[in-house]
Parts: structure tokens; sequence; C-alpha cells
């Protein structure tokens, strides 16, 4: 196991091709434990240089409904009222801690996505 650092787009073009040819590896094999140790690399190397924000909340509600074929009149009983739900595309009015839970159990937005919203209206 010949392990260095992931330095340049060369060195993780070259880790992700070796990365490749491990992935038959089996549990408890050399090959397997050089497979985790690059894949944490790799995930470093990433964080660092790929890194992807978070969506936007309401652009995250507006991607659900897109994806689902909803309406705004389909976000009422998860949010509140329709003047509320206009409010809240249009950021009129931020969305709250119940807003959040009910968005998440029944759209499957992540928590993540959704919370940004709510940490900036308390900052």
């Amino acid at each position: 196991m010949n392990i260095r650092p992931i330095k340049n787009e060369e060195d993780y073009t070259q880790t992700l091709e070796h990365i490749e040819s491990l992935m038959d590896a089996k549990p408890n094999t050399p090959q397997m434990d050089e497979l985790e140790v690059l894949t944490t690399l790799l995930e470093a190397y990433e964080e660092q240089h790929y890194k992807i924000e978070a969506p936007d909340p309401i652009e995250a509600i507006k991607f659900r409904m897109e994806q689902e074929g909803l309406k705004q009149k389909d976000l009422v009983p998860i949010v509140g009222s329709k003047s509320r739900v206009s409010e809240i595309l249009n950021r009129k009015r931020k969305l709250t801690i119940e807003m959040i839970r009910n968005l998440h159990k029944q759209l499957h937005i992540p928590v993540e996505s959704l919370f940004l919203d709510y940490k900036t209206n308390c900052a």
C-alpha cells in the first residue's frame, strides 16, 4: 500500500481510478483497508475543493413541488393558509420550526436544506 495525500487534480483523478479498481475488494483484506483509507482521503479533498452548499430553502421547496407535480394549494395542509404559502414562496415570510418539520415529514425535503431559512431568521 503506497498512499499519498491528494494535492491536485491529477492526484484526484488517479485516486478515483485506483478506488474504482478496488471496488470489488473483500472485507477484512489489505485491499479493503486501502479502499477505506483512499475513500477518506478523497472525501477530504472533495470537501475542500468541491464543497456543495445546501440549496436555498425556498428553491428546495419549489424543486420538490416540481418533482411531485404539486401546486401552491397542495402546500396548504403542510404550511398553513393559501396566503401563508404564497408569502413563503415569495420570500415574505420565513419558515417556522413547525413548517420545517411538516415539509420534511410530508415532502421528504432534507432538514438541512430547510433549516438554513430558520437559522437566517434567528440570527
